[in-house]
């Protein structure tokens, strides 16, 4: 099941319900093996149109996250292993297959900063998912922390190649 302790992982389940999305959450505590390796889970497979069903890892992420330099809007780092975990599930799965980050972001500002107009209530909080394919994402990664193994891809990029999640 998906991880419904954690809001923006129940904020994007309420979004497809909602929308009548088919979608299959993921059991997080069986961790599969590839060739003797563990690889990491994502959280949902999506039906979308024939051929274009994604393998969702859900990122929630605040906007704007707030430090004490002031605002950042935009934050889309993931894990060097979410970036290989759903590299190998893509692989796994094959043709007709795509994997996806969507990063849910938590909205703390005014709608005129908002980064889509597409906007889902969620236990009386609003959220915006956009989705990023990880071929797109892992093209553009730069580092951010060797420390903690993070990447991101510059906001210019991101805003480019990423798009609202749309389930019609």
């Amino acid at each position: 099941m998906a991880r419904r302790h954690i809001h923006y992982e129940a904020a994007f389940e309420d979004y497809l319900r909602s929308r009548g999305t088919a979608y299959l959450p993921v059991n997080e505590n069986r961790k599969a093996i590839f060739a003797g390796a563990r690889v990491k889970s994502f959280d949902f497979l999506i039906y979308r149109n024939p051929g274009k069903t994604w393998l969702v890892d859900v990122k929630g992420r605040k906007f704007p996250y707030t430090l004490a330099s002031g605002n950042r809007y935009w934050e889309n780092w993931v894990g060097d292993e979410d970036i290989r975990g759903l590299t190998q599930w893509q692989r796994e799965f094959g043709q007709g297959f795509k994997s996806v980050f969507v990063f849910a972001y938590h909205l703390l500002s005014a709608p005129e900063h908002y980064p889509t107009r597409h906007i889902h209530p969620f236990r009386d909080q609003y959220y915006a998912f956009l989705a990023i394919t990880v071929d797109d994402y892992a093209a553009h990664a730069r580092q951010r922390s060797p420390r903690w193994e993070t990447v991101s891809i510059p906001t210019k990029d991101f805003r480019r190649l990423s798009e609202p999640v749309y389930t019609d």
